[in-house]
């Protein structure tokens, strides 16, 4: 199943034999070729490249769906059987599907640089070995290293009784480092990531971001912890984009909302969550981020979404299923981070438009707060949320003032928004976002945003 191409005039056939059997009937096809490294230290802790085959069935009758996976074409009919005895067994409602146009055709998210399937395996371990090098090399206080590399090729072929037929592929990389330092009892780590959808080159020349990494994890040690306490915060665009995907962006998922009618009444359209400057977008049309692409697993073309105009909510993320139920247009949310699951309304590329205040500007009248820049960590539980800084500093008069460590920023996400004073003009797209909902972790994700200016953050460090 290497070359899906010939396999479309099956998948057709298959489709228009049980298409009458239930309302809906899908077959995605997929074949990947990935790679995967993983050092600890001078440890070699994972080494391989792999190539997978397989796809999956989808059905829906009576409102009821069927899922079924396979790994060989020649158990295909058994696979559809099955889907559609499932979908008929639990389905007793109605089918809704917000309706589409079928869709044929052939797309490729194009490459700007090296096909990552062109890189031979010793090249992306010396690569490894280079960045792990950097980081052991900061200092002898570095006590634990490791760097992750990561490349997935996919082509995908979608046949649904609608009569769309897709075919479409892209490339996907990602790196991740991290060091942690010590000193007596003292624990700090650094950390960053990065992806690509672009080529490989874009994994070539990150020395810089990796040496920063070290090193803050060792100026960390010797840093004054935060005195925990309620601040006016100045967070940078990295920061922005995780919390707009992690506080807000989940809740937009309408497969949430649909199930949780209290969760519904709180996310609203045309409720006012922010201030009339806030602008808050998610889609997979802008080209060149890792959560882009032409059609999602449903068929559904991509495009852009408006889910906060001038601080109203005026927009959510929807698969077929949950736009029909909610009245609503599908948006081209709905993924899957390969065969073995089915869609899930999910987000793509997500961000905060830029504002109209130059930077410098947002630390103008704070006499005591907190400057905030990337990121370590972070959770969040429904509309509460806590992130920890990748590294910060005071904010005294006006001024960016001494550096400090263990700085969690935490709070609701609805009064977060709403205490937003000022946006910056400045914009950066993060691509290092690797996003999990429903057992499906690790799925290409894209975030953005400018400078946010925010009042009374609950920031936790050490208090007096």
């Amino acid at each position: 199943m290497t070359d899906l191409a010939n396999y479309k005039n099956i998948l057709t056939d298959l489709i228009t034999k049980n298409r009458d059997r239930v309302d809906y009937l899908a077959i995605r096809l997929e074949a990947s070729q990935g790679t995967s490294i993983m050092l600890r230290g001078d440890k070699i802790d994972t080494l391989s490249e792999g190539i997978s085959t397989g796809g999956q069935v989808r059905a829906c009758y009576k409102g009821g769906w069927g899922f079924a996976t396979f790994n060989q074409l020649s158990t295909l009919p058994q696979r559809i059987e099955e889907a559609i005895a499932a979908a008929r067994m639990v389905g007793d409602e109605e089918t809704i599907l917000a309706p589409i146009d079928p869709i044929q055709a052939t797309c490729q998210l194009p490459l700007t640089g090296r096909d990552p399937r062109d890189v031979p395996l010793s090249e992306k371990k010396a690569l490894c070995d280079h960045y792990n090098d950097i980081l052991r090399r900061i200092s002898d206080q570095i006590t634990t290293t490791s760097v992750r590399y990561g490349d997935s090729t996919q082509n995908i072929i979608l046949a649904t009784s609608e009569g769309t037929l897709i075919e479409q592929s892209w490339a996907d990389l990602e790196m991740r480092f991290s060091a942690t330092a010590r000193n007596g009892d003292k624990v700090q780590t650094g950390r960053e990531t990065t992806g690509s959808r672009r080529g490989y080159e874009d994994l070539m020349r990150l020395d810089e971001q990796v040496q920063g990494a070290g090193k803050r994890a060792v100026n960390a040690l010797i840093l004054p912890p935060v005195k925990g306490d309620r601040y006016t915060v100045v967070i940078d665009p990295v920061l922005t984009g995780l919390f707009v995907h992690e506080a807000f962006g989940h809740l937009s998922e309408a497969d949430m909302l649909y199930e949780n009618p209290d969760l519904l009444e709180v996310m609203s359209l045309g409720r006012e969550f922010g201030p009339k400057s806030l602008q808050i977008f998610d889609g997979a049309a802008p080209q060149g981020h890792r959560g882009s692409y032409f059609y999602d697993d449903e068929g559904v073309p991509a495009t852009t979404t408006q889910l906060i105009e001038n601080g109203v909510m005026v927009g959510r993320l929807h698969s077929r299923e949950t736009a029909g139920k909610l009245q609503e247009h599908p948006t081209g949310n709905a993924r899957c981070l390969n065969y073995h699951y089915p869609p899930l309304v999910r987000m793509t590329n997500t961000w905060i438009e830029r504002g109209n205040t130059p930077v410098n500007d947002l630390f103008l009248d704070i006499k005591e707060g907190v400057y905030a820049k990337n990121w370590l960590g972070g959770m969040t539980n429904g509309e509460m949320f806590t992130f920890s800084a990748g590294e910060a500093w005071m904010i005294r008069n006006g001024q960016i003032a001494e550096p400090v460590r263990d700085v969690t920023l935490s709070g609701n996400v609805f009064k977060t928004l709403a205490n937003i004073e000022a946006i910056g003009d400045d914009f950066y797209w993060d691509e290092s976002g690797g996003c999990g909902k429903g057992g499906q972790s690790g799925l290409a994700v894209g975030c953005g945003g400018p400078s946010l200016r925010i009042n009374d953050v609950v920031i936790g460090g050490e208090a007096e």
